[in-house]
Order: structure tokens, then C-alpha cells, then sequence
């Protein structure tokens, strides 16, 4: 199927732009699945090609049957054509706030969009915004929209589920949707009840704050429990002794996190947001990241204290930035690997997922070509993996669960 083949088309019921991205793409084919003629639009011509041959470009657990049927009756339309926006009655934007290389918001990636795509909308349409924003980025969307004399219904529905697996949570979860007006609000919600069991009606700002709150919570969550699998392994004492004790039928600490590297697109991005919008007052936030992006430098200390790595080949297992995805984006594997290149003889990376990635060996090769092994990412396909008797720094505890 071509990325053109919507040309003969007077318009479409639902636009995602970015389609065919890890956001984008199983939200677009859920949508089509439920009836309504979904266009993928994005500029990135190879995914939309592969996207038209029914291949996924990433991941998505149950969306390859539904991508196939909803191409083969139609209900799943292809474009990179600016123009084709405007056939929509609905637009969904996928594209959020980034950070920089400070940590900062990056604006203008919003502004840029609305510049690129306003040129063809319509006043009747509705404008979503999905991925994450800085709060207060939904009101000045609506605003910078109609001193444009662009008068379209605009609101913010914040994507929340976990990568790869947007199919089967969207169906499962409630979905929050931040209206801009009442109009707007009544839009979005009439959308997303197709395929989201509740909604929550919130202000813009406000769900804005809650998507941001939800990801720096998990990150301040995720750091506590490895400062304190640092500070106990520092002790010479066994980390996962000491949660078992202190979880074991107690249900105030129940929801006491392994430790492990917390990375990814958004987590450590979305907590540098809300640290930016609090003037830098986000004390928890900041210490989150030196420690989730710190765990990383200290295993390469405890390599460097315990090994010669200087006559040390070193083999990291797993490089996606969390278990059974392909997508390396802010992997902290890839972190540690920088650092070892100072330090070790050698490092060799390997990864069953990952397919962009043309210094990855084969698992056995990396096994049986390293003096001492790191995992890095807790991927099932290890379980019961023969190390060859080869010594592991395994901070997830994985190997002994």
C-alpha cells in the first residue's frame, strides 16, 4: 500500500500526526479497529512504506493482526502529505515537549508543529494533544491557534500506557481528558470512550500535572529503591535479603520497587519537565536522576574495583532501555558502554529486540568472548541462560529469582 493512496478521499473521521511513531502508531490502528478511518500521517517516508507492507517499524505486542486488518478493509489510511491533515474531522498530535541537552523544555517543537499543520486546518476540526506537555502548553495551543483565526476545539488526553503494550492497555485503562472548553472536552471524551472503559474530566493544566506527576513519581520511586541497593551493596550486604524482609506479608511496603536501570523516553524527560515548571525546586526530581542515571557509573566502579579492566573484556546483556521492547531510547545500557570504553579492554553488547543496533553480537558469542558479564536489561529470554560460569553483576537479582 502506498503512503499516497488517500488522494481520491474527501476526508477521514481521525488524523494521528507522528502515525507512525511508538505513540502514534498503536493508537492509530486501535482507533481504526473500532470503525473509524484512521490516517496516519508523518513525514517519515520509510516507516509509512513499511507501515503499508503491514510491518510494524517497533514493537507492539497484539498489534500485527490489527494493523493487517484494518490496512486490508480501509480503515487504516497512509499519508506524509501536509495537505491531508485537513481531511480529518479529528486530529490527534503526538508529538509532546522535549528537553535539551540542560534539561530544559524544548517549546518550540509544539509551535513548530502547529506552524507546519495550520495552514490546513479547519475550524469544525478537534485538535488532541497527546504526549506529554509542559504545563500550560494546551491553553496556549488554543490561544496561539485562534489569534491565528483558527477557531478549532483543542484539548489534551495524555497517553499513559506502557510502551508496547498500548494495545492492550488502552482498553483497560481510564483515560484522562483535559478540555480546553466544554465543546472540546465533550469531543475528546465521545473519542476515546470507543476504546477507553472510563474518563476522567480534568482542566487542561491539570492533566497536564497528572501525566507529569504520574512518570516523576515512578522515577522518585524507582531511585529510592536503588540508593538503597547502593547504600546495602556498598555494606557488602545482600540487597534483595533485606526487601524480602522488608515486603514479606507487610503491606505498607508493598509496592517497593526492584532496583534496576530507570530509563526510557519519558520518565527521566517528564521529571526534568515538572523540575522545570517548579523554577528548579523539584529537589526530589533532580536527586531521582543523579541516582537512576548514576546506578549505571557505579556498577562500572564496582567492574573497576573488582577486575583488571584494563586486560578485562566486558559483556553487556541487554541494551533496550527496559525489558521486552526494542527501543533504546535514553538506554542506560548504552550509558555504561560509553563509560567502559574508558576503562575495559573491550565491551561487547547483544540484544534479542533490538534491530538498529549493527554492533550487537549474538548472545552466545558475547557469553563466550567475556571475562565478566553485566545485565543490563531483564529481557524473559534470558531466564535459565547458561553464563558458561562466567561472573554476573546482576543489579535486577534477575538470575536468582
Amino acid at each position: 500500500m502506498s503512503p499516497h493512496n488517500i488522494d481520491d478521499l474527501e476526508k477521514v473521521d481521525l488524523c494521528v500526526v507522528g502515525g507512525a511513531g511508538h505513540v502514534g502508531l498503536p493508537l492509530a490502528i486501535a482507533f481504526a479497529n473500532t470503525g473509524l478511518r484512521t490516517l496516519v500521517y508523518d513525514i517519515n517516508e520509510a516507516a509509512l512504506e513499511q507501515i503499508g507492507r503491514g510491518e510494524l517499524p517497533a514493537l507492539e505486542y497484539d498489534a500485527d493482526p490489527l494493523l493487517k486488518k484494518t490496512l486490508a478493509n480501509g480503515n487504516l489510511v497512509l499519508s506524509s502529505d501536509h495537505k491531508d491533515v485537513g481531511k480529518a474531522d479529528m486530529i490527534i498530535v503526538t508529538i509532546g515537549t522535549p528537553v535539551d541537552e540542560y534539561m530544559n523544555p524544548v517549546h518550540r517543537a509544539v509551535k513548530q508543529c502547529m506552524d507546519d499543520l495550520r495552514p490546513y486546518f479547519r475550524d469544525d476540526q478537534l485538535l488532541i494533544l497527546r504526549s506529554t506537555l509542559y504545563p500550560g502548553t494546551s491553553d496556549w495551543v488554543k490561544n496561539y491557534l485562534m489569534s491565528n483565526d483558527c477557531k478549532m476545539d483543542v484539548a489534551f488526553c495524555p497517553e499513559r500506557v506502557v510502551q508496547g503494550y498500548t494495545i492492550r492497555e488502552l482498553h483497560g485503562m481510564p483515560q484522562i481528558v483535559g478540555g480546553t472548553d466544554e465543546a472540546s472536552a465533550e469531543r475528546a471524551k465521545e473519542l476515546f470512550a470507543r476504546v477507553a472503559p472510563e474518563i476522567v474530566g480534568m482542566k487542561p493544566m491539570e492533566a497536564e500535572f497528572a501525566k507529569l506527576f504520574n512518570n516523576a513519581y515512578r522515577y522518585v520511586q524507582f531511585a529510592i529503591t536503588n540508593q538503597f541497593y547502593m547504600i546495602a551493596d556498598s555494606a557488602g550486604v545482600d540487597y534483595y535479603k533485606i526487601l524480602e524482609g522488608m515486603t514479606h506479608n507487610y503491606p505498607r511496603a508493598s509496592d517497593v520497587p526492584g532496583a534496576g536501570f530507570a530509563a526510557g523516553p519519558c520518565l527521566l524527560k517528564d521529571t526534568m519537565q515538572l523540575a522545570a515548571f517548579a523554577n528548579n525546586q523539584f529537589h526530589l526530581g533532580h536527586s531521582a536522576m543523579l541516582v537512576n542515571e548514576g546506578l549505571a557509573l557505579y556498577v562500572v566502579d564496582q567492574l573497576r574495583s573488582e577486575y583488571d579492566l584494563q586486560n578485562t573484556t566486558v559483556g553487556l546483556i541487554g541494551m533496550a532501555f527496559k525489558a521486552e521492547v526494542d527501543d533504546v531510547r535514553s538506554s542506560l545500557s548504552y550509558k555504561m558502554k560509553k563509560a567502559l570504553i574508558v576503562h575495559a579492554k573491550g565491551t561487547l553488547t547483544t540484544d534479542p529486540f533490538v534491530k538498529n543496533d549493527p554492533d550487537l553480537l549474538p548472545l552466545d558469542d558475547v557469553i563466550a568472548q567475556s571475562d565478566v558479564l553485566v545485565l543490563c536489561t531483564p529481557h524473559k529470554a534470558y531466564k535459565g541462560l547458561d553464563l558458561q560460569g562466567k561472573p554476573v553483576i546482576d543489579v535486577w537479582n534477575f538470575f536468582n529469582k
